[in-house]
């Protein structure tokens, strides 16, 4: 088994070289790709120091499997060359998901999605999405989901080491007194933005994403959650409403769900349903803090928070750079190892 990393050197990369290790994947030999800023740099893999390949060179031949976590661009050049030289792509960027020929797969979910890959790629959902469609397909299985109202409280490793850099820098850079903000939040300067519309420190954004352009006041995020939805469940007719918020977090997204099924719920149902998944952690207050460095989801809150009987609210949370990217393309390299590879 070959294997590249393409983005090797970011957030989500080196996420990915990690849980590679971590769930002893089947890696025979790994490649790591990036900008040519970065090529001739050594990466440690498993005792093993690579250097890392600049990605424009071209030389992809032999891969078998590449894991792509180098942004939308990069991956419209390249990925299409991988799959070309007869690599299988599993891109983590927003390139793909929406074309009709490439598979969008959460493999807690829709694994038989890849049993046709025509393009020789398969699409990583957004990370915001991938929380909640591991306890979405087990309740929709069990009352048809018709409608879902998500608000999400996105952290700010979700845009990258850029927003990671910059809350941190607006937390420790500043030295007033915190306590100004219980009283007057005009007192507290911890600069100006730039990564975010807003300041991200100690603060709520409700924009996530970027405005798109049809005058509609809807973000890119709330349109990656509205069509991946829909594409993951096969439910084209999903009524999806959703606002996305930026929160002062580092890492975990976290989404509060309303959903509405064809059919009555019961709260004592669902949680036992949930309850017998091991990618599923039941907590009644789940925080980002409890899902940093893990794997499952994690859901809390279920209730009946109307007197509608088919409506079900409830709040979950996922590390975002581990199942809501590296994690996920790490499972769909494992289905796709049993599915087109293994050898009996």
């Amino acid at each position: 088994m070959n294997l590249a990393i393409f983005g090797a050197t970011g957030q989500v990369g080196q996420v990915m070289a990690q849980i590679l290790i971590e769930r002893d994947f089947p890696v025979d030999s790994i490649r790591f790709f990036a900008s040519s800023r970065s090529k001739g740099k050594l990466i440690e893999f498993n005792g093993k120091q690579i250097e890392v390949e600049d990605a424009e060179e071209g030389a992809f031949s032999g891969i078998d499997i590449a894991l792509f976590s180098c942004g939308a661009a990069a991956s419209k050049i390249y990925a299409p060359r991988v799959a070309k030289e007869g690599g299988i792509v599993i891109d983590n960027s927003s390139c793909f998901r929406q074309d009709p020929k490439v598979p969008l797969v959460v493999p807690e979910v829709n694994s038989y999605a890849l049993n046709e890959i025509p393009l020789n790629i398969v699409a990583n959902p957004n990370c915001t999405t991938m929380v909640a469609m591991p306890p979405l397909k087990i309740l929709h299985d069990l009352w048809n989901l018709k409608k879902m109202v998500a608000t999400s409280f996105q952290a700010v490793s979700g845009s990258g080491k850029a927003g990671v850099d910059e809350l941190s820098d607006q937390l420790t850079n500043y030295q007033g007194n915190l306590r100004d903000l219980a009283f007057d939040g005009t007192l507290v300067n911890f600069g100006k933005p730039n990564k975010f519309p807003k300041i991200a420190a100690l603060n709520v954004i409700p924009m996530a994403g970027s405005f798109l352009e049809d005058g509609s006041n809807i973000t890119s995020e709330e349109q990656k959650l509205i069509n991946e939805s829909r594409k993951i469940l096969d439910l084209p007719d999903l009524i999806v409403s959703a606002t996305c918020t930026r929160v002062s977090v580092m890492t975990g997204h976290s989404l509060s769900l309303t959903l509405t099924f064809e059919k009555n719920t019961d709260v004592k149902v669902a949680i036992e349903a949930l309850s017998n998944k091991d990618y599923i952690v039941l907590d009644n207050v789940p925080t980002p803090q409890t899902a940093a460095g893990k794997d499952p989801t994690y859901v809390g809150r279920i209730r009946h928070a109307t007197d509608n009987l088919n409506e079900l609210s409830m709040f979950v949370v996922g590390d975002n750079l581990r199942k809501g990217a590296a994690l996920n393309a790490v499972q769909i390299a494992e289905a796709l190892v049993d599915k087109k590879f293994k050898k009996i």
